[in-house]
């Protein structure tokens, strides 16, 4: 299943979503992110055999609306959740890719801003945006899950005033991430034979890539929603804590110092004393 825009305005990423099971989310966030993605950007919706009749039907009335250049595949047997996006990061070559949870709900500019993130500085392996469930990401307070914010096109406003200074994360976090392809391939893709979860396996490539000489930062200019975290699987985050074995540790105390706290304040403080929006503006900057 397949539909193309007629005339496509941007190239820059792909856009992979990778289909999960909650039908209701899965429309939300193809929802969102036609409205905040600019027409012509390449999305391939990715489901490892997990959408049933209503989620495929969800999404076939979305491709043949949406102004994205919208592709569709299903296995006809799952492989997993890492083995399948590693065949789907595989196939997209050296493109950056942005991975976007099937729960999560875009602001707009989100894809525009992580691309523009990549742009400043070659080291960039990974660029996550803010969330409101993200972890070491996560705002306006770090390490919690606060509510889906109820304007994200205000958010987005405030969050395009941030200054770019592409901070560090100790890994990427999976609501959304722009990962550069040919740092992933310079990697080795994901590990789908250590790790079940996707959320696991980006951890493990992040510190891998980290390794390597690559930066895994936050898109202080970006937000992206989600009702929930991501979570590991059965067994993996032994798998985590046997081949990195400073981990837990270095994630508990990146937590507990908070070095975004300032950047937290400054976006909330932007959001709070934030005009209104200006006439005819471009949702995708």
């Amino acid at each position: 299943m397949t539909k193309t825009a007629a005339s496509p305005a941007v190239v820059g990423p792909i856009v992979v979503v990778p289909v999960g099971t909650d039908d209701e989310a899965l429309d939300a966030c193809l929802a969102a992110l036609d409205a905040a993605t600019a027409p012509g950007t390449p999305v391939w919706l990715a489901d490892d055999a997990q959408a049933g009749p209503r989620g495929y039907a969800i999404i076939e009335r979305w491709i043949q609306r949406t102004a994205l250049k919208a592709d569709y595949t299903r296995r006809q047997r799952s492989v997993g959740e890492v083995a399948h996006l590693d065949e789907v990061l595989a196939a997209c070559g050296d493109a950056d890719v942005a991975v976007l949870a099937s729960d999560a709900l875009p602001a707009p500019g989100w894809l525009s801003r992580l691309a523009s993130s990549l742009a400043s500085d070659r080291a960039i392996a990974t660029a996550t945006p803010w969330c409101n469930a993200g972890e070491a990401a996560s705002w306006p307070r770090i390490g919690e899950i606060d509510p889906v914010p109820d304007d994200l096109e205000r958010i987005s406003r405030a969050a395009k005033a941030m200054p770019a200074l592409q901070p560090e994360l100790p890994a990427a976090v999976s609501h959304a991430v722009l990962i550069r392809g040919a740092a992933r391939r310079r990697a080795g893709g994901l590990d789908a034979t250590s790790y079940a979860s996707w959320y696991a396996a980006l951890i493990d490539l992040s510190l891998r890539l980290a390794g390597l000489g690559w930066r895994n930062v936050l898109c202080d200019t970006a937000f992206v929603a989600r009702g929930g975290e991501g979570g590991p699987f059965d067994g993996d985050m032994d798998a985590i804590a046997a081949r990195w074995p400073d981990w837990h540790a270095r994630l508990a105390h990146y937590l507990m110092q908070d070095p975004l706290r300032a950047s937290r304040v400054q976006l909330a403080t932007l959001l709070e004393h934030l005009g209104p929006p200006e006439p005819q503006r471009d949702l995708f900057v």
